[in-house]
């Protein structure tokens, strides 16, 4: 009589079990928590990269406001214009010469004049109002100056185009600068020096 074999269950084999492949893929716990933190660092990174880039885009497209041009330098602003001697007060100590110059401020923002000057050693220079006192812009004011005689071998003799030096301050700049105020006040002033050393010992 044949006997026949019984085949019984087939046992899996090695790899053959899905489980057995996914505890096998699947890291050990600490190599899966070193993964998740570099994981999380990377994406952190990229996020943080993608803000930045965004931003600098949307700081390089704003729109800018235009610049302000600045104020002009007070000497480009200012004129002085001699306008005539002046009558000095009866009664007025020492000799000298009054006369009035229309200073005008054409632009920018209020100037302060601060000093007001001659070359010459021999001669005083006093204003009215005195130094230091501030202009209103696009105004004009008149200034009273007066010069006195303290030397008169100091004093200039032959005067071609003699100036003011006069010290200007604005919001951008301080500037020293000599103002020529024409063939008439150079005669006049002439007149007022000859007239006060006339009686002077040379």
């Amino acid at each position: 009589m044949a006997v026949t074999g019984g085949i019984g269950p087939v046992e899996p084999g090695e790899d053959t079990r899905a489980w057995d492949v996914a505890a096998r893929a699947r890291p050990h716990g600490r190599v899966a928590r070193s993964c998740e933190r570099h994981r999380r660092a990377f994406l952190t990174t990229v996020t943080a990269l993608v803000l930045l880039v965004g931003g600098g885009c949307l700081y390089a497209g704003r729109t800018r406001a235009p610049a302000l041009d600045p104020p002009p330098y007070p000497s480009q602003a200012v004129t002085f214009v001699y306008l005539d001697a002046v009558d000095r007060p009866s009664g007025a100590k020492g000799s000298g010469f009054s006369f009035a110059v229309r200073l005008s401020v054409r632009s920018g923002p209020p100037v302060t004049v601060t000093r007001i000057a001659q070359p010459s050693a021999g001669l005083s220079v006093t204003s009215s109002p005195a130094a230091p006192f501030q202009t209103k812009p696009h105004s004009a004011s008149k200034i009273i100056v007066t010069l006195r005689v303290t030397e008169c071998d100091k004093a200039p003799r032959n005067l071609g185009f003699p100036f003011l030096d006069v010290t200007l301050r604005n919001a951008r700049a301080i500037q020293a600068h000599s103002f020529i105020l024409g063939a008439r006040y150079a005669r006049h002033l002439s007149q007022a020096l000859q007239v006060a050393c006339s009686n002077d010992s040379r």
